[in-house]
């Protein structure tokens, strides 16, 4: 195991290192980041107009008129249905600020770039508008894009100093301005270009290209067990040797899973059927519970089944955070990092409840997780009972349940190991003491 271990080591840190420095997924994940609190104020709302109580729709009605879902589907559709231009904003702002350029003039041009790709409809008035699904998840890999993109041609253009340079005596921001007049017009120029480009073929806009090449195949890939398999596995892996696994798979996996919730709740809005089983909240709220590597049965077991003084201090202080989805108490504290003899668990864990949750979804005795986009720190049963009714809370219990008994017979070895070593060393100091 000590072999393995090593091998990994050698082999996937490299990886890992490169892969949490990159910085398009740093900007990438902190565009994500940026756009969260926004992203869950509309999903309560989206919520709240879709509370599914009995009675509940019809007391509304009563209280507030037939249209008394406008109330909070208005502020859903304000903030979840254009959630593209939060990400491009902070994924603009933090690539500018990495190539250290003036991050306001780098996100307003990239995202007048974005604008300038996306399609525009007209009435038989005459009033014109962009259409709301390319502002939503639909547009949102085209979104990522955009923002590097024209970040990209900012600072090439910068940096060959192709910029109008304006007296000492010029204040700051009137200075910043000019110099950024010669990047947004090459930005400008280019992607007009490839908007007129892309009209002359049969996907006619940069959306549909866009869409139909790279986003539908990965969230096609991304929504499968297979696929969720594989990044559990790399997660944990990362996880065990002290890398925080669960930040580096989510700058990849985060832009295909959010999309793929983006879909539940418009449809969930809609009344129709939902079409994803795994997406953000299907791997936050089914299988990390109690975080990585679905700790919370162990943490469970160090409360109240530990002998040792050693494990049951542990489950005491990793309890509560525990069920708030924290779980550094455990992972740093028994510790399952480099442990060759957690490490199976560690792994094995979080893939068993994802094949779980996902038979128990697919065979229909669970619904869907309707993509009310709830904080990860959200506890086990209440966060069930939000995203999949009363079935989703039991299905937490039982997930809860199997961690519990996977980790068990690893945790008694470790327990008995802490427990005998507890004796012999209060023995020797009562011989000690009696002598």
């Amino acid at each position: 195991m000590n072999k393995l271990l090593d091998v990994l080591q050698e082999k996937m840190v490299p990886i890992a290192y490169k892969l949490d420095s990159n910085r398009y997924l740093t900007a990438i994940k902190s565009g994500f980041f940026g756009a969260m609190p926004i992203l869950i104020i509309g999903s309560i709302f989206l919520l709240l107009a879709n509370l599914p109580v009995p009675g509940y729709a019809e007391f509304m009605m009563s209280l507030l008129g037939e249209s008394w879902t406008t109330y909070f589907m208005v502020p859903y559709e304000m903030s979840m249905n254009i959630m593209t231009l939060f990400v491009i904003i902070g994924i603009a702002r933090q690539l500018s600020k990495h190539y250290q350029l003036d991050d306001l003039s780098g996100t307003i041009i990239a995202l007048v770039g974005f604008l300038i790709l996306t399609p525009t409809l007209v009435n038989e008035e005459g009033a014109a508008g962009i259409p709301m699904v390319n502002l939503s998840a639909s547009g949102l890999f085209i979104g990522m894009i955009a923002a590097v993109l024209g970040v990209e041609i900012f600072r090439w253009v910068t940096g060959r100093g192709w910029v109008i340079k304006m007296p000492e005596s010029v204040p700051a921001n009137v200075s910043m301005s000019f110099s950024a007049l010669i990047p947004a017009f090459f930005v400008i120029v280019i992607f007009n270009f490839i908007r007129i480009g892309f009209s002359f073929t049969s996907f006619e806009t940069a959306h549909q290209f866009i869409f139909q090449i790279l986003q539908k195949p990965l969230l096609s890939l991304g929504g499968s067990l297979p696929a969720l398999w594989v990044v559990l596995l790399f997660e944990m892996l990362l996880w065990s040797f002290g890398i925080h696994g669960s930040n580096i798979m989510g700058s990849v996996m985060t832009p295909i899973w959010l999309s793929l919730t983006m879909e539940n709740a418009e449809a969930f809005a809609q009344g129709q059927a939902l079409p994803n089983i795994i997406n953000t909240q299907f791997y936050s709220n089914y299988i990390k519970l109690g975080g990585a590597g679905a700790t919370i049965g162990l943490a469970v077991l160090c409360a109240l089944f530990a002998k040792s003084a050693q494990f049951k201090t542990l489950g005491r202080l990793s309890f509560a955070p525990g069920i708030f989805n924290i779980n550094e108490p455990l992972t740093f504290g028994i510790p399952m990092v480099l442990n060759p003899l957690m490490m199976p668990a560690f792994i094995l864990t979080p893939l068993v409840m994802a094949t779980i949750s996902y038979v128990a979804m697919a065979t229909g005795l669970v619904p869907y997780p309707n993509g009310t986009n709830i904080p990860w720190t959200t506890p086990p049963i209440f966060s069930g009972l939000l995203l999949s009714g009363w079935r989703g809370a039991v299905l937490q219990l039982f997930n809860i349940g199997v961690s519990s008994l996977i980790y068990f017979p690893f945790f008694r070895i470790l327990d008995k190991q802490a427990y005998e070593q507890e004796t012999t060393t209060s023995g020797e100091g009562q011989v000690i003491e009696d002598s």
